[in-house]
């Protein structure tokens, strides 16, 4: 499962050292050479695991799918995106962690609090 390229739906194989990686991040960070180029590229679909090859010198809008389950492989890819969360339960389901700041909290009288005492007293 590729880390870069979250909607990967085939694999590739690279004609340099001939193993499968999703995108060409995922070969610079596992091997020590760089990608080579090549017009004939082999694919791997996710969805049906065949292989198949298509020569990119004459690639056509038709052939963005595998020729077996008509899976469209070529998609504008989906990189994931940095945000920062609370790590806590679900918020529609435990609001506990949320304090609404517009209503003030009544402070809880202490032991010491002899103010409260005398006024009762008279």
């Amino acid at each position: 499962m590729c880390k870069h390229i979250l909607n990967a739906q085939v694999a590739i194989r690279s004609p340099c050292c001939r193993q499968w990686f999703d995108c060409a991040e995922c070969h610079a960070e596992k091997t020590d050479h760089d990608l080579k180029g090549s017009t004939e590229m082999i694919f791997a679909c996710k969805k049906c695991k065949k292989c198949f090859r298509k020569d990119m010198e004459t690639f056509e809008e038709s052939d963005e799918y595998c020729p077996h389950c008509d899976n469209h492989f070529l998609l504008e890819a989906v990189e994931p995106q940095a945000r920062l969360e609370v790590e806590g339960e679900d918020i529609r389901k435990d609001s506990r962690m949320i304090r609404d700041e517009r209503v003030k909290q009544k402070e809880m009288p202490t032991v010491w609090d002899d103010e409260g005492e005398a006024v009762r007293l008279g």
